[in-house]
């Protein structure tokens, strides 16, 4: 029992760094108000944290290999929440875009450490729900902020929404801080990991590149997805906000559906394969239901908001159990740069592109890396783990 605990601790500390990290976009019409911006420089302020994300995963993964989880994110979630604290009180753009993109450094902890617990504390047959229910930290968060964040934005504004999340991380650090534990011997170590760096082998960097092209269709839902609810659709921004937050919802049981089929499978990549395939078929109504500006179009938008995030966690383990107990920590930390570095050139090229092209060529951008992904997905020689 005591590796559930330790794993709740994990989602707990992730799931609420994600409200300052990944939540802001929900609030994207309160950040055009507030600092009187244009959608995409409102885009990058919403998305600053993946500046300092990218900068400092695998540093992070890194001192978890050396120290592990406890010291990480007991440390890196609380310097998180002062700093969401400070970005409250600051009115200069690029003074709040620094002051995020350091909130993401330091929030960034989570994101690695988690992934970790589930490597560290779990055996081969039961990782994939492990991991499923450790990727539900990140929908949890969004599903809590997409319920939270806009009703406090029209409330008292967006300085009461970074107080919020800022109260919010603080508490999940003092508990990492004061209960997370090392386990009693590295289960990891049950895995067959290669000898030197993983990095000799090419399915890792095959996984790597798949989650880069993935995470294009993510990043646009996620990103603009309300603000396309409100301007093409006429939405209000907190029903919006609350659409995604029973996307949110969704998207974590599929997550750990899929966690829960690679564990009876015993395969990562053929169960990401056929997502992906799904994921065409949702991606491309998307695009004809936002041309046309029918029904279909919201409707999509919340399907894709779920099944977009479906396959993250299965790449994500994949990435790890390739890696091996020594290195874990350091390419959880790059594939997770990855993911950060396509999104953070993402989004201010998406937010350009819709905004003056109309809201579908994002999405249909999204379609074509989905598509470019199929024969990068390394499924083929891909053998069944814990069977």
């Amino acid at each position: 029992m005591k590796r559930w605990l330790m794993l709740a601790l994990g989602v707990n500390a992730h799931a609420s760094v994600t409200l300052g990290l990944f939540g802001l976009p929900l609030v994207m019409p309160e950040i055009e108000r507030h600092f009187g911006v244009p959608m995409p420089v409102a885009g990058m302020i919403a998305n600053a944290p993946a500046i300092g994300i990218l900068i400092a995963l695998v540093a992070w993964g890194a001192l978890a290999d050396r120290h592990g989880e406890r010291l990480v994110l007991g440390t890196g979630v609380a310097l998180a929440a002062v700093l969401f604290a400070a970005v409250a009180y600051v009115e200069q753009t690029w003074v709040v875009i620094a002051l995020l993109a350091l909130a993401g450094a330091a929030g960034s902890a989570a994101m690695v450490g988690g992934g970790r617990i589930v490597l560290r504390w779990f055996e081969p047959p039961e990782r994939g729900m492990a991991m499923g229910l450790r990727q539900v930290s990140f929908t949890l968060g969004m599903a809590i902020g997409a319920f939270a964040l806009p009703p406090t934005a029209q409330a008292y504004g967006l300085p009461g929404v970074l107080i919020v999340c800022a109260c919010v991380s603080l508490l999940a650090a003092l508990l990492a801080a004061l209960f997370l534990t090392e386990p009693p011997h590295d289960l990891a170590a049950s895995g067959t990991a290669p000898a030197g760096t993983p990095y000799r082998q090419p399915a890792l960097w095959r996984v790597h590149a798949t989650s880069a092209l993935h995470v294009v269709p993510q990043i646009v839902v996620s990103t603009y997805g309300v603000s396309c609810l409100v301007k093409l659709y006429g939405w209000d921004s907190v029903g919006a906000g609350q659409l995604f937050g029973v996307a949110a919802i969704g998207g974590a049981a599929v997550r750990i559906a899929a966690g829960r089929w690679s564990d009876r499978t015993g395969l990562r990549m053929r169960p990401l394969l056929l997502i992906t395939i799904v994921n065409l078929g949702v991606l491309a109504l998307l695009v004809a239901g936002t041309i046309g500006r029918t029904w279909l179009g919201p409707f999509m938008i919340a399907l894709a908001a779920v099944m977009t995030v479906a396959g993250n966690g299965l790449a994500y383990l994949a990435a790890g159990e390739l890696a091996g107990p020594t290195w874990a920590g350091r390419v959880l930390g790059t594939h997770n740069t990855v993911q950060n570095s396509v999104s953070l050139a993402v989004t201010p090229l998406a937010g350009v592109l819709m905004a003056n092209a109309g809201m579908w060529t994002g999405f249909a951008a999204g379609l074509a890396c989905a598509l470019l992904s199929l024969p990068v997905i390394p499924w083929r020689d891909e053998q069944p783990k814990g069977l």
